[in-house]
């Protein structure tokens, strides 16, 4: 089975400061599924490093003021044509990130305030039918399993 991945989780640079957030317990998902690594900014053609942003109401915003909406967007459409390419059923996203948060984002203060909402990709995703799940999920692998073991992908 197929699913996307935030490719910060595997290790890649592509955070806003140039960092990754590898994690372990992603990397064994390699051993069950096929993983189609995406950094929805860099496919939206932000840059590495770049200013950090949050979702503020409609809009995604830099610290610094500018407004990278359309290139979240683009990003998200670019995942999003990804994984119908490749029939994907679920994606795994960085929990609280403007693109791939689901459930809880930062509220666009800047002062790590999470708020309910979804990041501009797990949005788009979840309106496409793609179940997403954020890294932290409890029992990611176990859920995975027994979601597909259920068709309910």
């Amino acid at each position: 089975m197929n699913g996307l991945v935030s490719a910060c989780l595997l290790g890649v640079k592509c955070k806003y400061n140039q960092g990754s957030n590898c994690s372990d317990k992603i990397a064994d998902l390699l051993s069950e599924y096929h993983l189609i690594p995406v950094c929805p900014e860099i496919m939206g053609g932000l840059p590495t490093p770049r200013v950090p942003a949050e979702v503020c109401g409609s809009r995604v915003i830099t610290e610094d003021g500018r407004d990278v909406t359309e290139q979240f967007r683009q990003g998200a459409r670019e995942a999003l044509r990804l994984a119908k390419l490749y029939e994907c059923r679920f994606a795994v996203l960085k929990e609280k990130s403007p693109s791939c948060g689901s459930g809880k984002i930062y509220d666009g203060t800047f002062t790590k305030t999470l708020t309910n909402g979804d990041g501009v990709t797990a949005k788009l995703l979840k309106e496409h039918g793609i179940c997403v799940f954020g890294e932290n999920t409890p029992g990611l692998l176990e859920a995975l399993r027994e979601k597909g073991k259920n068709n309910e992908f």
